[in-house]
C-alpha cells in the first residue's frame, strides 16, 4: 500500500465563509486553524500546505468566555527600553477586532516558513461585507 502525500498537483484550494457572530474565540480558532492546515481533508499531509481559504465576517462580534474581556491583554513592544505597551480584548475589539482572531489561529499554526504561508489564507471582516463573493466560499458553522 502507498502512502499518498499532497503536493499542489493532486488537490484543489477551496474557500470557506465563517460567521464568527456569537462564536466562542479558542473553539472558533481551532476549526479555522484545521481548515486553513488541511487536517479536515483525508489528503493531509503535516508538511505541505494542504489547506483551504478561510474568509471570517462578524470579527467584532465573537466571544469570550469567563472575565477575559477586561483581564487578557495583549503585549506589544517597540524595540525601545520602555517600549512595552498592553491592551485589553476590549480594547482591541474597538481598535482593530481582526487582530483577535488572527493571533487566536496564529498561535495553532507551525512556527515556521509554511505556518507563514498558512496564515496567508486567512482573510478576517469586521462587519458582515468581504470582497471575495467571486470565490463562491461555502459557508460554515
Amino acid at each position: 500500500m502507498k502512502t499518498t502525500l499532497a503536493t499542489p498537483d493532486n488537490h484543489k484550494k477551496e474557500w470557506h465563509l465563517v460567521d464568527a457572530n456569537g462564536e466562542v474565540l479558542g473553539r472558533l480558532a481551532v476549526k479555522i486553524a484545521n481548515i486553513l492546515r488541511g487536517r479536515n481533508k483525508a489528503i493531509y499531509t503535516p508538511h505541505s500546505d494542504a489547506g483551504d481559504y478561510v474568509v471570517v465576517i462578524n470579527a467584532e462580534k465573537i466571544e469570550l468566555t469567563g472575565r477575559k474581556e477586561n483581564n487578557k491583554r495583549y503585549m506589544f513592544y517597540s524595540g525601545w527600553m520602555g517600549g512595552e505597551s498592553y491592551k485589553s480584548v476590549a480594547q482591541m475589539r474597538q481598535h482593530k477586532p481582526e487582530f483577535i482572531i488572527e493571533h487566536a489561529v496564529k498561535g495553532m499554526l507551525p512556527k515556521n516558513r509554511l505556518g507563514r504561508q498558512m496564515i496567508k489564507k486567512l482573510k478576517i471582516h469586521s462587519g458582515t461585507e468581504h470582497p471575495y463573493q467571486a470565490q463562491k466560499p461555502k459557508s460554515i458553522k
